[in-house]
């Protein structure tokens, strides 16, 4: 199957009130928690983006840097920011406090999102649907996002029932990502503490859920 090209679009416009400081920033393992998760997608986009209010704090990882079209308008605003953002038809779009994100999941719900003709290849656990570990058609997906905020709305799904989505079932994860890990994120001192160790337990046991691109 012909691939077609893939953004990825690391979100880092959170408040991050509980973590009192810019979570993205936060060292993890010796390394700002957003570098992380750039390292972790590198492999697999033709395009790596970064949404953020603060670009300045972020001149560092050498990545496109695109502040909110629409400010103070949530996390429904920054899907919009990073689909309008990217160049390509897919789009990946991740948070930047999930230090176990998965891209082999993630590359998954691209193959997923190209197979089946979705135009939202999207996660859902017991917790609900996870929309900053998914994928996007771009082509499909903007104008409802910006009809949506037209219309007043604030929830990030406000405008799934406009389009094919496709959610993923427990049981193909699994496949990826056996204990769900992918969508653990930190809100707080603890949850930091508490992620370090377990990747410092997962690396010693010789697993570090890397991702290799297909020959």
């Amino acid at each position: 199957m012909l691939k077609e090209m893939f953004t990825i679009v690391i979100q880092a416009g959170g408040e991050s009130r509980r973590m009192g400081q810019n979570k993205a920033l936060l060292p993890f393992l010796g390394q700002p928690l957003i570098e992380r998760i750039l390292e972790r997608t590198s492999g697999l986009a033709d395009e790596i983006l970064v949404t953020t209010n603060n670009p300045d704090d972020f001149r560092f990882l050498g990545v496109p840097l695109y502040p909110d079209l629409l400010p103070d308008r949530g996390a429904l605003g920054g899907l919009y920011t990073a689909l309008s953002a990217a160049s390509h038809p897919l789009v990946g779009i991740v948070a930047c406090d999930m230090p176990f994100l998965n891209p082999d999941l993630l590359a998954f719900e691209r193959e997923k999102l190209m197979e089946t003709k979705a135009d939202v290849v999207i996660p859902e656990t017991g917790s609900g649907l996870e929309p900053f570990h998914a994928v996007y058609r771009r082509s499909t997906c903007l104008e409802p996002v910006k009809s949506a905020l037209d219309a007043g709305k604030w929830r990030v799904d406000a405008w799934f029932y406009q389009v094919k989505l496709l959610t993923l079932t427990s049981e193909e994860m699994r496949l990826y990502d056996p204990h769900l890990m992918s969508f653990w994120n930190v809100n707080t001192p603890e949850d930091l503490l508490y992620a370090q160790k377990m990747a410092i337990e997962i690396k010693s046991q010789g697993n570090n859920f890397e991702y290799q691109e297909d020959d």
